[in-house]
């Protein structure tokens, strides 16, 4: 009896998700607070230096205060839970966001290009280089405690938008670093060529960062295979693997901000019952389910043996046995991966 029965069911809403969720508006809020303020202070030491590299620092907060709101506004969305018009949620919206703030970067970066080059051509002395740095220095301070703090809650939380931020405030806190170094090797030596060459080379870096989060987010945005996540599903599967499974194949998952959506075929005895097949189905749903806390979405196509399958199958006591068991494949990712046509 052939079986072509789907079982889906979406994660459960729970107290920890809200608190989460209020985790990740809480140090995004403080993320754009912080933006703005440190923006207003490298402005001020632009404004007593008149330092190219003191600039491309400068211009980079700008990018961190619209990301920072850009990423807020996004984190919101993000939470909101399926609705009929977005039946698997809005958790794409932070990817967007990332590849947003990436497009930004790279922005900020060839401006700064410019600012340095002409620097770099034309030198010209840096008034009150010991307050700019000063500035600078305690900026570079706060950043990278903002940066951890975004990681950290980012990781836990599974959010790629408050990842991508703190990744964008390290490349700031980098920047500003090599920046304070530049400028107290011009302090030290009088060398005001230096103040270009620096601005250069944080351009480069930021260069190197933003393109880096457009190409994480367009692979996101199409849903790109994620080997890493195939493989833990494979081996939570392999993990919980039940006689009556006799195989699985066209697994697939993909991210939409902090759910995982995963579908796929589970091949199971053509004897069995639809009730049966169903349990088996809700069986495999629950064990991804359980896995994932909840933060998942699951279907399973069942599809019935076939005579194929035979020396995988410990059924002995099937009627429609064409050859004796010998042994079954490891359910590995690229095993589940392949198509139903594929051995």
């Amino acid at each position: 009896m052939a079986h072509d029965v789907s079982h889906v069911r979406q994660p459960p809403g729970r107290a920890g998700d809200e608190q989460l969720q209020r985790q990740r508006i809480r140090i995004i809020l403080i993320s754009f607070g912080v933006s703005v303020v440190l923006m207003g202070s490298k402005f001020i030491a632009y404004d007593l230096t008149h330092s190219s590299a003191v600039l491309s620092d400068a211009l980079e907060s700008i990018i961190n205060v619209v990301a920072s709101g850009f990423a807020t506004v996004s984190v919101w969305m993000a939470a909101k839970p399926p609705d009929s018009d977005h039946p698997y949620g809005h958790g794409k919206i932070e990817y967007f966001s990332a590849g947003f703030e990436g497009a930004l970067i790279v922005c900020a970066a060839l401006g700064i290009f410019y600012t340095g080059v002409q620097h770099l051509l034309h030198p010209r002395p840096l008034p009150h280089l010991e307050v700019g740095l000063g500035l600078l220095i305690g900026a570079t301070l706060v950043n990278g405690l903002l940066g951890v703090g975004l990681l950290r809650i980012g990781r836990r939380t599974d959010s790629l938008t408050l990842v991508a931020d703190g990744k964008h405030i390290f490349t700031d806190v980098y920047t500003s670093a090599a920046v304070v170094v530049g400028l107290g090797l011009v302090y030290a030596t009088g060398w005001f060529w230096l103040d270009g060459a620096v601005a250069c080379l944080a351009g480069i870096n930021i260069l190197v960062t933003g393109g880096r989060l457009v190409r994480q987010s367009f692979a996101r945005l199409m849903d790109a295979s994620d080997p890493d996540l195939l493989d833990r599903i494979a081996r939570t599967l392999e993990e919980h693997r039940k006689p009556e499974w006799i195989d699985i194949h066209q697994l697939r998952a993909w991210r939409a901000g902090n759910l995982i959506h995963t579908d796929l075929h589970l091949v199971l005895p053509r004897e069995l019952s639809i009730e049966q097949a169903h349990k088996e189905a809700k069986t495999v749903e629950e064990v991804l389910l359980d896995h994932f806390q909840g933060k998942a979405g699951v279907l399973v196509h069942m599809d019935p043996c076939d005579e194929r399958l035979c020396p995988a199958c410990r059924n002995g006591t099937c009627q429609w046995r064409k050859a004796s068991f010998t042994s079954a494949p490891a359910w590995d990712s690229r095993h589940m991966a392949r198509s139903s046509e594929e051995p």
